[in-house]
């Protein structure tokens, strides 16, 4: 346990307390804006408000409150009444913000340049002593070695190796055995968390979480169904706002659900009048990987409006998703753990076989019409940087061009837009598109 004085508490909440801020500014511009997709923003943005009040409360009262991933099970969190915040908020929070080079350049120093520069601004956060400390860390220990990496770092911090850290085991395959392993292993992390933070689960409560994240990720299906429509009814980060909503701000929540319901609303509504993101659309892609949000700004809006060019699905806004079965305690713990392990991004493509990219990259191209797949290459993700040449094949099985960058998600500086520009003007020159 740490002791903090009210001056720490204060200093490690700082930045948190700006970035929801610049929130709830974001929400009040979403919530005038005349645009209908617009407007879906205004809720996902003010539920980003709401989860940092919940995690300020808890450090300023002295309350429990949990630090994690995306893909750690945060129904239990939610069932446990137990706020909680992603240890990645650092970069992705403030991938737009103009000081983000400068606590990039800091972190070299430190972790060097090779390593993903997501768990190096995080862990420059916690060298610096800049982020709240978490009652408890729940570690993700797949899919990559940063994450491996940045843990070991925490448990030699000076100050955050007092923190209790638990991480679930993760099994290589997905049959039976792997699944009912992992079970287990969500079962001693509800022990871990029953111990250190002296909220107990009622599985009854973990139930009806687990009940309305089914309905969220039956609309965020249906959604999907929709993007196959052409012209497709949305573009960029939409898909990654609806992973998002389910899988980090909303979870389990009737708020959540009922975004979805007005995600599906808005795109049906589109689909039937025949308009889509954009009035010509004439390449489809699929952007296999997070939708970088540094480049937002520009690079998308540029392919939308110089060649017609949509991101129609990318990796974070595909659904191969398992409802899960709430019968009983067993059945329950076995989908989280599913759901963690095989179906979330990044965790489902990077932590087994090669079979997991090859798979959805040849289910999206037949399903969603795609004219060419770009792996954006991010200089983080060496473990899918090693399927490229795979990747690549069943492309050219599939009859369609892959193009791979290789770039920085959240530095701009590593591979500009301007140069990612002219990539994508030579890729679709040569292969006839746009």
């Amino acid at each position: 346990m740490v002791i903090e004085t009210e001056k720490d508490k204060q200093r490690r909440l700082a930045k948190f307390i700006e970035e929801r801020d610049s929130y709830e500014a974001m929400a009040k511009a979403f919530g005038q804006s005349p645009s209908g997709t617009d407007k879906l923003y205004a809720p996902l943005t003010e539920a980003y408000v709401e989860q940092h009040n919940a995690v300020i409360r808890a450090a300023e009262n002295g309350e429990p409150f949990v630090a994690s991933y995306y893909g750690c099970q945060p129904e239990i969190y939610v069932a446990m009444d137990l706020p909680w915040y992603t240890f990645l908020t650092p970069v992705f929070t403030n991938a737009m913000s103009p000081t983000l080079p400068e606590e990039i350049d800091a972190t070299e120093s430190l972790f060097g340049k090779d390593f993903c520069t997501a768990f190096r601004v995080a862990g420059y956060w916690v060298e610096k002593d800049l982020a709240p400390i978490p009652t408890v860390m729940i570690a993700m220990l797949h899919p990559c070695d940063a994450s491996l990496a940045a843990h070991q770092l925490i448990e030699t911090n000076e100050i955050w190796r007092h923190v209790p850290m638990f991480g679930c085991d993760p099994p290589y395959w997905d049959d039976d055995r792997s699944l009912d392993y992992y079970a287990n292993e969500t079962r001693q992390m509800i022990s871990f968390l029953e111990e250190h933070t002296g909220r107990k689960l009622d599985m009854d409560r973990l139930r009806e979480v687990c009940e309305e994240s089914n309905k969220m990720y039956a609309l965020w299906m249906e959604y999907n169904e929709l993007r196959r429509a052409v012209p497709c009814p949305h573009g960029y980060g939409v898909g990654l706002q609806a992973f998002g909503v389910a899988e980090n701000i909303l979870v389990g929540s009737p708020k959540g659900t009922q975004w979805f319901k007005d995600l599906v609303a808005d795109a049906e509504m589109l689909v039937k009048e025949g308009k889509g993101k954009v009035d010509d659309e004439r390449v489809r892609i699929f952007w296999f990987d997070v939708v970088s949000l540094g480049l937002s700004l520009d690079l998308f809006p540029w392919l939308e409006q110089e060649y017609g060019a949509v991101v129609v699905m990318d990796m974070f806004g595909y659904t191969p998703y398992t409802l899960i079965d709430t019968t009983s305690e067993e059945t329950m713990l076995k989908g989280l753990g599913k759901r963690a392990l095989c179906d979330a991004p990044m965790m489902r493509q990077a932590r087994g076989v090669a079979d997991n990219w090859i798979g959805d990259i040849r289910h999206v191209v037949k399903d969603y019409s795609i004219n060419c797949v770009v792996w954006p290459g991010h200089m983080g993700h060496k473990d899918g940087s090693a399927n490229i040449g795979m990747m690549r094949e069943e492309c050219r099985d599939l009859g369609v061009p892959f193009m791979h960058i290789g770039m920085d998600n959240f530095d701009e500086r590593y591979t500009t837009t301007a140069e990612i520009k002219e990539m994508f003007s030579r890729f679709f020159s040569a292969h006839g598109l746009g």
